[in-house]
């Protein structure tokens, strides 16, 4: 459980020692009151979604001071409740898609021509009526099959639909994952080393790879998942430790995350990170 790396150095914990400690050791510290106030009222001064994610990220790097993380909820699996055709000009119409979690996505559209109302009403209504309850990973995959009857419509509003379906049902364009405290982490000792440094700063510009780090343990049961070290199957965060909790809104997911040295303070970033998540949920859905 402990090795001894330099001979001039004491014992510090391996890998094993860590979740030893993380699993039978550690007595969680609960927030307090005040903190979980402070947390909920940060997080209350914006009712745009995606700015909401972005101040969770800055907070939980303020809180912890480590690398915080905060995933965009992954719309895919989200149920379709219904979609809403808006003109904005003569070759612009504006497409509003609710998810049952109560999760909105905004997509403009170019036409080419101006629509009456009603025919926006009536194609908006068969769409409705075919898509309903599907997620829209569902929708995606079999969209041509369920309008097929409509396809003919003489507006051509639902071929352009055809064509923009990957744009309309997906994430596409949306911010994946709100990255905050590089300072915190490249100002930790373990990084004062050049080899180290650069390769925090690797990790940290690849957002597909934080995303997927921290998909990596969404469908887990437990409301947090910690990884230390080794544990990682990427070689590139082998000598971190990684904190997540998952947030979830009527089947519609996203991550809370920390990555920082393997001596993080566990008994605080656990409960840190599953309560911003809970909150993020709570706020989210509300």
């Amino acid at each position: 459980y402990l090795s001894h790396p330099h001979t001039s150095a004491g014992r510090v914990p391996t890998d094993q020692g860590y979740r030893y400690y993380v699993d039978y050791l550690m007595e969680v510290q609960q927030l307090s009151k005040d903190e979980k106030t402070a947390i909920r009222q940060q997080l209350d001064k914006t009712n745009d979604p995606s700015e909401m994610l972005r101040e969770s990220s800055k907070l939980l790097s303020k809180i912890s001071r480590q690398l915080s993380v905060v995933s965009s909820p992954h719309l895919s699996s989200g149920v379709f409740e219904r979609l809403e055709l808006l003109p904005v000009s003569s070759s612009r119409l504006l497409v509003v898609v609710s998810v049952r979690s109560g999760l909105v996505r905004t997509i403009m559209l170019e036409v080419g021509m101006d629509y009456r109302r009603e025919s926006l009403d009536q194609v908006g209504r068969a769409l409705n009526e075919r898509l309903s309850g599907l997620t829209l990973q569902q929708i995606r995959d079999t969209f041509v099959e369920r309008i097929r009857d409509v396809q003919d419509e003489k507006t051509g509003l639902v071929r352009l639909f055809i064509e923009s379906v990957d744009q309309l049902f997906d994430d596409v364009g949306e911010e994946k994952v709100h990255i905050a405290g590089t300072q915190n982490i490249i100002e930790q000792p373990e990084f004062v080393d050049p080899k180290n440094f650069r390769s925090v700063i690797e990790l940290i510009a690849n957002e597909d790879f934080i995303v997927h780090l921290l998909e990596k343990h969404e469908d887990s049961e437990s409301n947090f998942v910690v990884t230390i070290g080794s544990e990682n199957d990427e070689t590139k965060v082998r000598d971190y430790s990684v904190v997540t909790a998952t947030y979830n809104l009527d089947g519609v997911t996203g991550q809370v995350g920390i990555i920082g040295p393997k001596r993080m303070n566990y008994a605080k970033m656990i409960p840190l990170v599953d309560h911003v998540a809970k909150t993020i949920a709570h706020m989210l859905g509300s």
